[in-house]
């Protein structure tokens, strides 16, 4: 089932969209002959996915077939709206950051059946998602098991001059995000709290839980040396990591739908099953298969 949800965030002051696919009865539990498939207590593990620029919450539903893999392997994808907010929180506008990391999974754990154990839980994203995703999880890297690098890789000091020099100067052309009115002074980026990898560094050392990251990129993208960059950097700093690189396609969704069914056919530690309550007849029946 895909749910559409708009309630009222306090970190970004204003009300806001999520898309949830949330695994339901199937033809697969028809033909594996399942007696009971909603059980009191269950849970499914959960991939927060975030999108790329210029998009939302509904940009996975339209153009993947993410409702059909979120199905079929019992995986709940919880897509957030960010807009063009970069996943971050500005100093004076709406925070991003926290909405993704702190309000909105709790509000989705209490009210659906979405399991809290980091590893029950995974994120991934492409393009400005990738750098969310990569960003979040170096941040937090006790949250989730496994993270999904699409066409992107986190922001750091360099590329953010990039960005700054990028903006257009035509007023009709379509605006890109203003890395200053989300970050503040770009010159004190690097090492900030903003800084994935100066956040990396830190949780290498710590010696703590680190996830599990697979990168991955059309051989024709533009993003291929950013998504390259933030590959051979967590590598370095010890991170278990994984890179794809396809040629022929580039920053397109075919190539994200080709890499979203393998990740989650192959890639991310899933279950492909739901976690039911130890000691119930289902949970016998899912061990079994």
């Amino acid at each position: 089932m895909v749910l559409k949800m708009n309630f009222l965030s306090k970190h970004l002051g204003m009300q806001t969209n999520v898309t949830v696919c949330l695994p339901s009865f199937s033809f697969a539990d028809v033909m594996e002959k399942r007696q009971s498939v909603y059980v009191k207590g269950m849970k499914y593990q959960t991939l927060y996915l975030l999108h790329g620029g210029s998009g939302d919450d509904s940009d996975y539903v339209n153009f993947s077939n993410i409702v059909r893999y979120a199905d079929n392997h019992k995986l709940a994808v919880v897509m957030p709206c960010d807009f063009n907010a970069d996943y971050t929180d500005a100093p004076k506008g709406p925070r991003y950051l926290r909405y993704v990391t702190e309000e909105l999974p709790e509000m989705l754990q209490a009210v659906l059946p979405l399991s809290d154990r980091r590893e029950d839980n995974f994120i991934g994203g492409l393009s400005m998602g990738a750098h969310g995703a990569m960003k979040i999880s170096l941040l937090y890297p006790e949250r989730y098991a496994a993270v999904l690098v699409m066409s992107g890789a986190a922001r750091s000091a360099a590329t953010m001059d990039l960005m700054k020099q990028a903006r257009p100067q035509d007023s009709d052309g379509m605006p890109i995000p203003d890395m200053e009115a989300l970050y503040g002074d770009l010159a004190a980026f690097r090492g900030s709290k903003h800084d994935a990898y100066a956040a990396a560094e830190k949780a290498a050392a710590a010696g703590g839980p680190l996830p599990e990251y697979f990168f991955a990129c059309g051989g024709n993208d533009f993003a291929l040396p950013r998504c390259k960059g933030g590959y051979e950097a967590l590598t370095k700093l010890g991170f278990a990591t994984h890179y794809l690189e396809v040629p022929g396609y580039g920053h397109e969704w075919d190539f994200w739908d080709m890499i979203l069914r393998k990740a989650i056919e192959e890639w991310l530690p899933i279950r492909h099953q739901v976690i039911y309550p130890a000691g119930t007849e289902t949970a016998g029946e899912a061990e079994r298969a």
